[in-house]
């Protein structure tokens, strides 16, 4: 899939010095923007974005009008897979061991929202600031607007970090592990949904595989060089399976029609019709679901 932002923004291609796997500098070209890592194989785009870039594209634009046509709307369908995602995540938890998590990539406190009475302290991280004053001022869950990166946690601890969907944004999921580590204790939990760029579907659909998606997915892990990357930072794989989604009708008939521009007199027809308000289960085994515990 072809992002929209590449219609929006000029970003110049950087070409990464070290693959963040496995630190070699040998790679070649996957796709078109696209790198692959010889040594290890990690799949990673040709974009070196910083803060203040990254910041543009989660503007809040992108829950409403980009990416997403209106992300509040969506809700119901976003907590669906939350909410099937906590199932899982649930029976790892040790109720005396896991009190503190943290989310980054909170967003608008969906997930924060829904967990805030199953343990102690919940916090999230986002780097839109609109979703992180939703967050905070509408749900009343504890959230941070900025870059995780350099935020100074002291002395606080975390027994949880979630990320859904979260970490192929990441411009250096590297320096994110690295942090991560630091916060969290022997036995802690990390939580972690993305795609699978070994999985048999990416391989037949190849570059237009629906999450090859710069500038806002920027790496694409397989099992095997999600293992690689945890295991660096002193997480062991307890789980990794493929986990399946909801979609609403309305979120596929704006990304299919009116987000690339093609028949947005019908997207606009199925909206008056209420068409779009259902949603849909798939399962294209395609999305890790990868739990890591602290060693």
């Amino acid at each position: 899939m072809i992002s929209f932002f590449k219609r929006k923004t000029q970003l110049k291609p950087m070409v990464k010095n070290k693959c963040i796997v496995c630190k070699s500098t040998k790679y070649g070209t996957f796709y078109e923007g696209i790198f692959r890592c010889r040594e290890c194989g990690h799949t990673f785009s040709d974009l070196d974005l910083n803060y203040r870039q990254l910041s543009k594209i989660y503007s809040n634009k992108y829950f409403f009008g980009e990416e997403y046509n209106n992300y509040l709307a969506d809700r119901n369908t976003i907590e669906k897979n939350f909410k099937q995602r906590l199932k899982v995540l649930e029976t790892f938890l040790v109720p005396d061991k896991h009190k503190y998590l943290l989310e980054i990539g909170c967003a608008y406190g969906f997930f924060l929202n829904m967990v805030y009475n199953r343990f102690e302290k919940v916090l999230g991280f986002d780097i839109n600031k609109e979703g992180v004053l939703y967050a905070r001022k509408e749900l009343n869950v504890d959230a941070i607007n900025g870059n995780f990166l350099e935020y100074d946690f002291g002395d606080r601890t975390f027994d949880i970090v979630a990320m859904w969907d979260t970490i192929e944004h990441f411009n250096n999921p590297d320096l994110l592990f690295n942090k991560i580590s630091n916060i969290t204790g022997v036995g802690a939990l990390i939580t972690i949904t993305t795609g699978d760029i070994d999985s048999l579907n990416s391989r037949v659909r190849g570059n237009k595989w629906r999450l090859i998606h710069p500038p806002t997915h920027l790496h694409y892990f397989s099992k095997k060089t999600i293992t690689k990357l945890l295991n660096k930072y002193g997480f062991e794989i307890i789980y990794n399976r493929y986990c399946g989604f909801h979609r609403s009708i309305d979120v596929i008939a704006y990304r299919l029609l009116e987000l690339q521009r093609k028949q947005s007199k019908l997207y606009s027809i199925l909206r008056k019709l209420g068409l779009t308000n259902t949603s849909l289960y798939l399962n294209l085994y395609d999305i890790m679901y990868v739990i890591a515990r602290k060693c």
